[in-house]
């Protein structure tokens, strides 16, 4: 039987630098998305939250960002409710931080991202793992 951290390393292509929680299965069981600690195992900041880790969906948006899904999704959601999403998400993140932490923390919001989309594959593993989000929700309407 394979592991979860067995399966991601597989999935990624090396194996992950900090602690995972696989919180979206395909029904077989192989990881879909992973949450990430906030830190690394060495301390580093890990501003994204949600991995999308299975390769067929991977693939498939990364087809839509390479036909222009960027700037499509950020023309077609208003900026103030793509903001708000990225101001749950950085929240979400942060209270999963350890208790007294008091070094380098993560930054931005959906992959680190302060204003706009940087990266559909974030956005639309937050929306699979239940996040309000209204890009992931953009990504799912158009896969």
């Amino acid at each position: 039987m394979t592991t979860d951290l067995e399966a991601v390393t597989e999935l990624l292509g090396r194996e992950p630098q900090g602690d995972f929680d696989v919180v979206v299965r395909r029904p077989d069981g192989a990881p879909v998305v992973i949450r990430n600690a906030p830190l690394l195992g060495d301390g580093t900041p890990m501003p994204t939250r949600y991995w999308l880790v299975d390769d067929e969906l991977r693939r498939r948006v990364s087809t839509l960002e390479a036909g222009g899904g960027v700037r499509a999704a950020e023309a077609a959601i208003d900026g103030a409710a793509v903001a708000a999403a990225h101001a749950r998400y950085a929240a979400e993140r942060d209270a999963a931080l350890p208790a007294g932490h008091t070094g380098p923390r993560p930054s931005g919001g959906v992959a680190g991202t302060r204003t706009g989309v940087k990266c559909l594959h974030a956005h639309y593993a937050w929306h699979l793992a239940g996040g309000d989000d209204p890009i992931g929700r953009w990504v799912a309407e158009r896969l």
